[in-house]
């Protein structure tokens, strides 16, 4: 049968997909760094400083290099001129095939055209409302068994323990099983999976991030494969099962690679960006302990672990919390595009083949848009403030327009369902003078596993 994806290529390296670019524009400010490398070092190590420093000094449009040149486009009209893309300027492809093409292949995030709404239209009946009341009826047992498993303690490493159940869930969710045994490898293979995307080296010589990677993704891919026939073989509810079964309307299939591309980057954005969502409100909150009774209050008024679908609605102030833990710290802290065709951007043109690149993470944190940003205030969300409403692109932590995120709506009872029951059974802290480690590149996770005192209630 025909393939729904025959058409995605097999690029063989990045100049092979992106033009060489006409001649630049000499009006856009040049700010490139160190030779060679430009400002890639100061980007892993810190990219809201960086895109400060460059936004401080020369607008909100500047060219620089990070490895490869780019043009970096700062605040909400930057955002959405770039993320809306109403006139196919901007290529999602040609933006992240350099970071994810060898570990990431082929997922929807990449993908442009008819191909991209092809496969969200595919992917979206999973994440409708009926499946999201479904979802939360049988993420609601499965949190209480997980939490229940937490260790208590003066130094808790609470990454590691909510990755665990994030995969766990995302397991049950999405491919109907349990990881058992293999959770402890599946989560280590897909972080160094993740941060070999990020790799300044980009062949997979041995030793190096990329070669553990690429060895890491294997491991993946063989993971999966081996669920390939049983998941052929009937239909069940999970959405592996759902890839496995679907057909276009002249008979057309998914293979087995396609299916398992797919399965590999949905699991791990189904719990990568939910576990760094949630890490950041377990830290937010045991610095402020204030906040952290104030939902505990609310969670136990609610008189029972489990969240129904229509309750969700009730827990307005963990949602406000959730929110300023995903401004202050987006799991995804900067977005890259190609030039797909030549346009222009107040007044400065860019060219195809050109890089582009927008900063959630900044925009975030623009005093003309934000109180005192700096500080954890849950409250900037409220009715009275509404401050993420002054620009429709100025809070994007889904990003927005055709690639928004998918899976946000679950994201987000998924976050608040782990919240809920953590604030009834726990009540934790972090020292007064203790400031997370943050790795923000390339999705944000603290670098301690933030230890934390950890502790049931009564």
């Amino acid at each position: 049968m025909a393939s729904i994806l025959d058409t995605v290529r097999d690029f063989k390296g990045f100049s092979d997909i992106r033009p060489k670019p006409a001649a630049r524009d000499k009006r856009i400010p040049r700010d490139m760094g160190i030779p060679l490398l430009g400002y890639t070092l100061d980007f892993l190590k810190d990219p809201l400083a960086l895109s400060e420093q460059l936004y401080k000094r020369n607008g909100p449009v500047v060219r620089t290099r990070m490895v490869n040149e780019v043009i970096l486009m700062y605040g909400p009209e930057a955002n959405q001129f770039v993320l809306q893309n109403t006139d196919h300027q901007f290529s999602s492809e040609w933006g992240w095939w350099y970071h994810l093409h060898r570990v990431f292949p082929n997922n929807v995030m990449i993908m442009d055209g008819d191909l991209h709404w092809f496969q969200r239209k595919l992917m979206a009946h999973a994440f409708k409302k009926p499946q999201l009341v479904e979802y939360l009826n049988r993420m609601n047992p499965e949190i209480d068994a997980g939490i229940e498993r937490f260790p208590t303690g003066d130094r808790v490493l609470m990454f590691p323990a909510i990755k665990k159940l994030t995969l766990d869930l995302g397991a049950k969710i999405f491919m109907g099983t349990d990881v058992g045994a293999q959770a402890s490898q599946l989560n280590r293979d897909f972080l160094v999976t993740v941060d070999a995307a990020m790799a300044i080296i980009r062949d997979p010589i041995p030793g190096t991030l990329m070669y553990r990677g690429v060895k890491a993704r294997e491991r993946l891919e063989n993971y999966f494969y081996g669920m390939i026939a049983e998941k052929r073989a009937r239909e069940s509810p999970d959405f592996f099962s759902q890839f496995c079964h679907a057909t276009t309307e002249d008979g057309g299939r998914f293979t087995d690679k396609q299916i398992v591309d797919h399965m590999i980057f949905l699991m791990m954005a189904a719990h990568d960006t939910t576990t760094s969502t949630l890490t950041t409100l377990v830290y937010a909150l045991g610095k402020d302990p204030a906040w952290q009774e104030r939902l505990r209050a609310k969670s136990l008024a609610m008189g029972s672990d489990f969240l129904d679908f229509d309750q969700l609605g009730e827990l307005a102030e963990h949602e406000w919390c959730m929110n300023e833990a995903l401004r202050m710290y987006p799991p995804l802290t900067s977005m890259p595009r190609g030039v797909a065709k030549d346009c222009e951007f107040r007044g400065y043109r860019l060219h195809r083949g050109e890089l582009v690149g927008i900063s959630p993470i900044l925009t975030h944190y623009l005093p003309e848009y934000w109180s005192n940003p700096y500080a954890f205030d849950p409250e900037r969300f409220s009715p009275g403030r509404a401050e993420q409403k002054k620009n429709f692109f100025q809070f994007i932590p889904f990003g927005g327009g055709h690639h928004a995120c998918l899976g946000q709506h679950f994201a987000s009872i998924q976050v608040k369902a782990i919240l809920h029951q953590m604030l009834r059974r726990y009540r934790w802290s972090v020292p007064a003078d203790y400031t997370i480690p943050y790795q923000l590149v390339p999705i944000v996770k603290p670098r301690d596993d933030l230890p934390v005192k950890f502790a049931r209630i009564g």
